[in-house]
């Protein structure tokens, strides 16, 4: 309604500019320099019309918008989305902290396997170091360090299917 108005008014300026136009050719002193203002006159009110609408709207959406904004159902759904992004946060850092447990266990786990493993073979090294002394007398000198530096080898590589090989030779050889 109010852009008609607008149009109407500006058609109406043109008409104004028309007829003083046409004022100033029949040559009629003074009268289209007052047609003229009143043109503009018209022109600026139709231009002023139109901006005041545009800025009202703007107003009253701005106001609509905030209102919405503000409303106890954006609020609740704001917060609705707070708490369930900070659930998928917390889920995220549980799956996280879990995977850093398991390595860590798992890494510990290894640590104490190995630890077990080392005593385990330097105990089955003194073992045979054992035996092999109670059974000097019935070996050769040679046969005897052959199997000692065997012994010493295969615990210096952590070896401990050749170490119970040796302690079973070991015992065969009783």
């Amino acid at each position: 309604m109010i852009i008609r108005i607008a149009l109407l008014l500006m058609f109406a300026a043109f008409a104004v500019f028309l007829s003083a136009d046409l004022l100033l050719w029949l040559a009629v002193p003074g009268l289209p320099g007052l047609m003229t203002r009143l043109g503009l006159a018209v022109l600026l009110s139709a231009f002023a019309l139109l901006l005041i609408t545009g800025l009202i709207v703007i107003i009253k959406l701005i106001i609509a918008a905030n209102f919405d904004y503000f409303s106890a159902r954006q609020r609740l759904q704001r917060r609705l989305w707070f708490i369930q992004a900070k659930q998928d946060q917390l889920n995220r850092l549980h799956y996280f902290r879990t995977l850093q447990i398991n390595y860590f266990n798992e890494l510990k786990r290894k640590r104490l396997l190995s630890a077990n493993n080392r005593r385990h073979i330097h105990s089955l090294s003194k073992a045979i170091d054992k035996d092999l002394h109670s059974i000097k007398q019935q070996l050769s000198k040679t046969t005897y360090l052959q199997l000692q530096r065997e012994n010493i080898r295969y615990r210096d590589q952590q070896d401990i299917e050749a170490l119970l090989k040796l302690q079973q030779k070991i015992a065969t050889i009783v």
